[in-house]
């Protein structure tokens, strides 16, 4: 099978064109396929056709195919389960749950989670946020704030900001009677999956009210951690910026 032509359903840049930047193929097969999951061809949970099947459908090798999915599956996009096929990552599993939760207690005993939600509304998007989420200035964003507590103590005190227009509905109602993790909440509700993530980290003195929230003293370090959230196409979803309460946790981080 040529790994040269073109397909119906996305084609391949033409390979005569003599640019410099041309990529890989398996490159090339990975960013249709991307495109596919961006579309919502294959939804979060669902099983993507065979490698052969792709294969032919792109009409490339099964090896070309293979190499696509393995750089998917190795960025968590895609889930391979042995004699099942491969899988669409969902924020409902826990592997995927907790890939962008990276605090981990010192320990490495498995903690009890909650949520509380604090608040949740329409706000304008301050400019800064507006930035971030490539929106117009004082474009409408949901803005929820929450704290995270694990073994019933408050350890994360989040502030997200979301585009409005993507999630109408979302409501602090609508929160409280969700059980689950919240980018689990936007995949299933708003059909967001967020799939990669920036963040920067530095240490910060609580403010009053951050100290009472998180039930500890005034000025104590804090470590704070800012993230932009993207989906498919490198479109940012979300801007979060947490404090984290540390005593007994810290941030893990694996770098390839």
């Amino acid at each position: 099978m040529s790994d040269t032509p073109s397909t119906d359903r996305g084609a391949l840049p033409d390979r005569s064109a003599g640019s410099a930047a041309f990529s890989p193929l398996y490159q090339q097969i990975k960013g249709l396929l991307l495109q596919s999951l961006d579309r919502g061809e294959w939804k979060p949970g669902e099983a993507i056709p065979s490698e052969l099947e792709l294969a032919a459908r792109f009409q490339v090798s099964q090896g070309t195919v293979r190499k696509a999915i393995d750089e998917l599956a190795a960025e968590n996009l895609l889930i391979r389960r042995q004699g099942k096929g491969t899988f669409v990552a969902t924020h409902h599993e826990a592997k995927v749950r907790f890939r962008f939760l990276r605090l981990t207690p010192d320990d490495g005993k498995p903690v009890a989670s909650g949520s509380r939600i604090l608040d949740c509304r329409r706000v304008k998007a301050p400019a800064d946020v507006a930035a971030l989420l490539e929106l117009r200035s004082a474009e409408a964003v949901v803005n929820l704030r929450r704290v995270l507590s694990f073994d019933q103590a408050p350890t994360i005190l989040d502030d997200i900001w979301l585009p409005g227009a993507v999630f109408r509905g979302l409501t602090a109602e609508s929160l409280a009677r969700y059980r689950g993790p919240l980018y689990a909440l936007f995949e299933t509700e708003f059909g967001v999956s967020m799939v990669r993530a920036d963040e920067k980290i530095k240490a910060v003195p609580a403010s009053p009210e951050q100290a009472e929230l998180l039930q500890v003293e005034t000025g104590s370090a804090l470590l704070q951690v800012e993230r932009v959230s993207f989906t498919y196409g490198d479109r940012p979803m979300e801007v979060r910026r947490g404090v984290y309460v540390t005593e007994r946790f810290h941030y893990r981080n694996s770098l390839n």
